[in-house]
């Protein structure tokens, strides 16, 4: 008799495990497998271990006065093995990341009002571009912090634990950084050589898929993978110039073809998703794809999750004039529709008529965004709208009134019950509403949107060569990321970022707007005073007056400031300006063209 007859519990959970067994291997939909990836692992560290070993060499070249070529090239070959394991740190190290090749800007800790050293890639590209021996010993403590980074990889990476899901999860982040900040040289904004650079993102994302797949895709969406990856490679090492690349048929031709095939690898190798809320919807194979976008990644409790029942309550709430204190004022006197959701005017004017100090800002996207307002004061849509209604002079309403208003009246009554499932409104009930109609401002329906979905007919020649000076020429998607074109940082949509123009009263540029922004909040924080939210170029041409106090009338404005260099270069002290002072130097054309493709940009 076997030692299991002896034992029927045993012999039972062996029997139920053979079934099991059996089950599986009939059953064509395999279960995930979530064993730590060893030698993904392994990858990470050895490519680790080279990004240190460069950073070595490079500080040995600078102590030794080496000249400023010899230290570039160094520095392009540094930058080309950190891109190959970008993925990785970026997605398991992402504060380590911020410290590697974040902005040259310093790391803002708001609750604390204090400002962190900014250090890392892009600190040195401004070191190295151009080089002064006088920053020597500065370049060397640069460096030897970012060995210390290196140090974090390692010891990290010799620990965690990485499975499948969480690696493919990366990699498609990886693709959507490509196609968005990679695309736009946001992290080489100084040097300028991303295109240079993108081929070792891209064989990351390769090398690293090859480790994980198995034969349910091999010969079919990974070599699809690699075939597109590797022709998308050699189109990048035909013209590494950022001023005459072809962005506008790249993106769609090339790089939307690569993260399209990602989903037919996770459908092959049967890998779940993380299980956790993203802007970016898992089974969106484009940043362009109808219904790509989640807002309930923005939302600040799953209570506020977005429906179209509650949408369709704002927006009848949004045109009532209920919400103000004497009815003689809603939300759609001051957001007109026509004018995608502004009022035309240089500033908002009060309920007495008179202007208030800032531009009435555009509602359409507004739910793609951390920061309400032009100062970003509040985190939420729902906290925007109860800043508006109580607002003395914009609205003068009182929640508690408007809510006994609400309760007595039988409609209003019925549909916030059928939501709620509550006998009497609440407060963030009527937050969640009206915040509910306006994330439903982002209709994603462009001309762009159909040229970026195949439709090549859908963009005038003049506006696919404004598309080509946006990204490329002009440097303005390292500020307005595609594809929302805000200052919410893809692919995890997770910061909104404020910048300091240097704008001046007006489109004469003679007197600076002295305007806090988002410092008033902040006044020991000197990098945000006079800074304000990036907010989106979609449907810009509607919009018009611009910027936060409606001073510059005309695209033709705005473009000519940036053009020039921002409020420096018309003499204004913005010692914290974050835009970059060096002359766009683009002509009159090709300005207009930017225009006309900002025109595509319309909803329809």
């Amino acid at each position: 008799m076997s030692k299991l007859s002896k034992y029927p519990i045993l012999l039972f959970l062996y029997c139920a495990a053979a079934l099991l067994t059996l089950y599986h291997c009939k059953n064509d939909k395999q279960q995930p497998i979530y064993e730590d990836l060893g030698s993904v692992k392994i990858r990470i560290i050895k490519t680790n271990a080279d990004f240190e070993k460069q950073i070595n060499e490079l500080k040995a070249l600078v102590a030794k006065d080496a000249d400023e070529k010899l230290l570039r090239e160094k520095f392009q070959d540094i930058r080309k093995t950190y891109k190959k394991m970008e993925w990785a740190v970026e997605y398991f190290l992402p504060h380590s990341a911020r410290f590697i090749n974040g902005p040259a800007l310093p790391e803002i800790e708001m609750d604390e009002h204090t400002e962190i050293e900014p250090e890392g890639l892009q600190v040195l590209e401004e070191m190295l571009y151009p080089y002064e021996k006088a920053n020597k010993e500065e370049v060397i403590r640069m460096l030897n912090k970012l060995i210390n980074k290196s140090n974090t990889i390692d010891t990290n990476f010799q620990v965690i634990t990485i499975s499948k899901d969480q690696v493919f999860d990366a990699l498609r982040q990886e693709t959507f950084r490509i196609s968005s900040l990679g695309i736009s040289g946001f992290d080489t904004p100084v040097s300028g050589t991303f295109l240079q650079e993108m081929p070792s993102s891209l064989e990351g994302i390769k090398e690293t898929l090859v480790q994980i797949s198995t034969d349910r895709s091999k010969n079919k969406a990974l070599k699809n993978i690699i075939t597109a990856i590797n022709s998308t490679i050699e189109i990048l090492k035909k013209n590494t110039d950022k001023n005459t690349f072809d962005y506008v048929n790249f993106i769609p031709d090339h790089l939307q073809r690569i993260t399209a095939l990602m989903l037919d690898f996770k459908k092959q190798e049967n890998i779940p998703d993380v299980d956790v809320t993203t802007a970016l919807n898992k089974n969106a194979a484009t940043f362009f794809s109808k219904n790509a976008f989640n807002p309930d990644a923005f939302i600040p409790g799953k209570e506020y999750a977005y429906s179209e029942e509650k949408a369709a309550l704002g927006h009848q709430l949004f045109n009532d004039k209920i919400l103000s204190n004497n009815n003689n004022r809603s939300c759609a006197t001051c957001h007109i529709p026509e004018k995608a959701f502004t009022d035309g005017l240089s500033k908002a004017m009060s309920l007495e008529n008179s202007e208030l100090a800032r531009n009435t800002p555009s509602l359409n996207y507004a739910g793609y965004q951390h920061g309400q307002f032009w100062d970003m004061r509040k985190d939420d849509l729902e906290g925007q709208s109860s800043d508006v209604i109580s607002n003395k002079e914009e609205m003068h309403g009182d929640l508690n009134i408007i809510l006994a208003k609400i309760n007595q009246d039988k409609n209003y009554q019925a549909a916030f019950k059928k939501i709620y499932h509550s006998q009497k409104t609440e407060v963030w009930q009527l937050q969640n509403v009206l915040a509910s109609y306006i994330r439903s401002l982002a209709k994603f329906n462009s001309d762009f949107d159909e040229y970026m979905r195949g439709n090549k007919s859908a963009m005038t020649d003049n506006q696919k060569r404004g598309f080509n000076l946006f990204v490329g020429k002009a440097q303005c998607a390292i500020c307005h990321f595609l594809p929302l074109f805000n200052g919410t940082v893809p692919p995890n949509f997770k910061k909104t970022e404020q910048e300091v123009l240097g704008a001046a009263m007006n489109g004469e540029n003679k007197v600076f707007d002295t305007d806090p922004g988002r410092g008033k909040f902040h006044e020991t924080v000197s990098s945000l005073q006079h800074s304000f939210k990036t907010p989106t170029l979609r449907n810009i041409n509607k919009t018009a007056p611009y910027m936060h106090n409606g001073g510059y009338k005309t695209l033709k404005e705005v473009m000519n400031f940036y053009n020039k260099g921002g409020g420096k270069a018309f003499g204004f002290k913005v010692d914290n300006q974050t835009l970059s002072d060096a002359p766009l130097q683009l002509t009159d054309q090709e300005i207009d063209d930017i225009i006309e493709f900002m025109k595509a940009l319309d909803d329809q």
